[in-house]
């Protein structure tokens, strides 16, 4: 398509002038001349676009001849002759000013002014086509004609006249991705990067610095994105974030010899050797010492003494009921007593009573690991009725692990 003014010329294969001058009836009304310009017209005075000029011819006296016969003078009869065109423009002759363009005609001259240049009061002045919107954006006036020229983005069509949007896309300006906009251009970038100030180049997002609780351990951060990993005896999770631990037992992935019964334990594991029961406290089961009351040696010592082992996460949150014991004989008129007997020098564990039969070992204070903790959970039976006292010890090896997962 063409842009107001111009025609498409379909064997030239390009916008061609529109002459309004010629296709439009009554272009210009009442004095006024129509004067064809490139893509427009000007309505202009006809008294101030041209003054056709036309020199006075002074009379010249008629010749007067003798009469040959003596009958005194005789007009001849002249034939009738043209007079000479004269073209005053050649001879400068003309009366036009410098600034008007002599233009020859049949008995005279024409003075008129150059494409460009409008007749007013007798001078040739410049016409400013730029007020008449010849340019699609930018005009600049010079004399006589005109220039246009495009904004930063665009560039002039072969009209010289309108103006085409450059897709500047097609240079590759952006180091990611490239939207072309009209008269310009956008850059956007691949997820995990962001626009630099620059506005073409993108640098990576550190999305680790966004929030410490993007992964349970360590963010490490990568181009474009992040993982997460997690310390040595953890595996990363199905969530990508989360750490969940190795059961080293499980996987055959350990050192214990096949005397040693492996226990696993949150990020690690150990092993542990069979139960030896120090006299005078013989086996009944392979995590249980008894000391027979008809053993003199075995007085003032616990009757039974059950090996138990858990693990800890460092740093849990306190209180909390880590560990249940209770008696598992009851004797009529008999009551029991719960205590820490050993391993609390640092108190960060203390017996509740849920029930005349039963206990629970409450974690008061949060502990850091790694740490091996053992302790001797006594149950005191007393029977007033008989006159008896008597006790039984669970020996319980608490593992604090080194994270808090």
């Amino acid at each position: 398509t063409c842009t107001d003014g111009f025609s498409y010329d379909h064997r030239a294969r390009q916008c061609v002038d529109v002459d309004e001058c010629r296709t439009l009836p009554d272009v210009c009304r009442g004095d006024m001349r129509c004067v064809n310009q490139n893509g427009g017209y000007l309505c202009i005075p006809r008294s101030l676009y041209n003054q056709p000029y036309r020199p006075e011819t002074p009379a010249l006296p008629e010749p007067v001849y003798p009469d040959p016969s003596g009958g005194g003078a005789f007009l001849p009869a002249l034939p009738r002759s043209v007079e000479p065109n004269i073209d005053e423009c050649e001879t400068n002759s003309h009366h036009c000013n410098p600034t008007q363009v002599c233009i020859n005609t049949a008995g005279g001259y024409t003075c008129s002014c150059t494409e460009g240049f409008w007749l007013i009061g007798g001078q040739c002045q410049d016409i400013d086509e730029c007020r008449y919107g010849y340019c699609q954006q930018l005009c600049a006036n010079v004399p006589g004609s005109y220039s246009c020229s495009c904004n930063p983005g665009f560039i002039l069509n072969p009209d010289s006249r309108t103006c085409q949007d450059v897709d500047e896309c097609e240079d590759e300006p952006c180091s990611h991705g490239c939207f072309n906009t009209y008269g310009s251009f956008m850059c956007n970038c691949d997820e995990g990067f962001e626009l630099a100030a620059d506005g073409t180049s993108c640098i990576d997002l550190d999305e680790c610095s966004f929030s410490e609780f993007l992964c349970q351990y360590r963010c490490v951060n990568t181009p474009g994105s992040f993982s997460c990993i997690c310390p040595p005896g953890y595996y990363v999770f199905e969530d990508g974030r989360s750490c969940e631990d190795i059961n080293e037992c499980d996987t055959g992935n350990n050192t214990c010899t096949t005397a040693q019964v492996c226990f696993n334990f949150q990020g690690g594991y150990t092993c542990l050797d069979a139960l030896q029961c120090r006299s005078p406290y013989i086996e009944v089961s392979d995590n249980q010492c008894m000391c027979s009351a008809e053993n003199p040696a075995c007085r003032d010592k616990p009757f039974t003494i059950l090996y138990r082992h858990m693990d800890l996460s460092s740093g849990r949150s306190v209180p909390a009921d880590i560990f249940q014991m209770q008696a598992t004989t009851r004797y009529p008129g008999a009551f029991y007593i719960f205590q820490i007997k050993s391993g609390n020098e640092g108190r960060e564990f203390y017996m509740r009573q849920t029930s005349n039969v039963s206990a629970t070992l409450v974690l008061s204070r949060p502990i850091k690991g790694p740490r091996e903790l053992v302790l001797d959970l006594e149950m005191v039976t007393v029977n007033n009725v008989i006159n008896f006292r008597g006790s039984s010890i669970i020996r319980l090896t608490v593992f604090v692990s080194e994270h808090p997962f």
